[in-house]
């Protein structure tokens, strides 16, 4: 994939941003643990496709700068970094397709922003009010969140033992390498733990606003985080159309281990809904 690299100032910070493709835009959130990496399989059939791609390291990931103050990761300085990143490069109005806490960050974006988003792919997770009133299996998934909120506990924990704890987590999956690496530097795993510290309270009374965009969820059979239940239930919140699909034999990370059965997805709801956007 043909694409350039560049460190941009963006709400603050410096970012490092990835983009490729020309065509209609589409803003690529990742979530945690990944960077902009997260994304390569699934990019180039987006640009092969006609498509723009915006990929950024989120604050605190990959290159980006990651503030030390637990405030610089709620929600709403996140979502601001998103609208921040098409101000600066020019971009009136985009797609955007968010995995994991990048698709609670384009719930909000879907809710707050319907003027500068055509559509939103959500990838594993559902609309965040769905997530928290999804049943007893749901929460039993989630349990690392209890780790994940006490802080320099939650640190040692995934650090000990050479990271031995986060591969229990992620049931060994391969792209460990990238995750240590990254989230070994300095400061960094504390800055990925404060994306769950910086928004309990948010996220515990439901302060999401319905989506005003078409949606596409997705999730994945075999998520080791998500149920099918929350992302199904998502259709409540959604004001304008809502498309769901499971796909089959799919884990969490299903840009890395499900690229074509994902674009298989995302490209015809990307068609629909982004025409207006060019």
């Amino acid at each position: 994939m043909n694409s350039g690299r560049d460190i941009l100032p963006i709400n603050g910070l410096e970012m490092h941003v990835t983009i490729a493709g020309t065509g209609r835009p589409v803003l690529l959130l990742h979530g945690f643990p990944d960077s902009s990496k997260l994304w390569r399989e699934v990019a180039p059939m987006l640009t092969d496709a006609g498509y723009r791609v915006i990929a950024p390291d989120q604050r605190g990931f990959g290159v980006t700068e990651a503030p030390s103050e637990r405030s610089e990761y709620t929600i709403e300085r996140i979502a601001a970094d998103a609208i921040a990143l098409l101000d600066t490069l020019g971009i009136e109005r985009a797609a955007v397709i968010g995995h994991d806490w990048g698709a609670v960050i384009g719930w909000s974006l879907a809710g707050t922003h319907p003027d500068r988003f055509s559509c939103f792919a959500a990838l594993s997770v559902g609309h965040p009010k769905a997530v928290q009133r999804a049943g007893l299996r749901q929460k039993l998934k989630s349990w690392y969140f209890a780790l994940f909120l006490i802080p320099k506990f939650g640190e040692t924990i995934v650090r000990a033992c050479d990271f031995a704890a986060f591969r229990l987590m992620t049931r060994g999956d391969p792209e460990i390498t990238n995750w240590r690496r990254d989230l070994a530097r300095p400061g960094r795993l504390t800055a990925a733990m404060n994306w769950y510290r910086a928004n309990l309270k948010t996220m515990a009374e439901n302060e999401f606003p319905d989506a005003r965009i078409p949606v596409l969820g997705l999730v994945g059979s075999d998520d080791v985080a998500l149920g099918t239940e929350q992302m199904a239930d998502s259709r409540g919140y959604a004001e304008a159309s809502f498309d769901y699909a499971v796909i089959e034999r799919a884990g969490h990370w299903m840009p890395l281990y499900a690229p074509e059965a994902l674009a298989a997805h995302l490209l015809p709801f990307l068609g629909q809904h982004t025409e207006r956007a060019l």
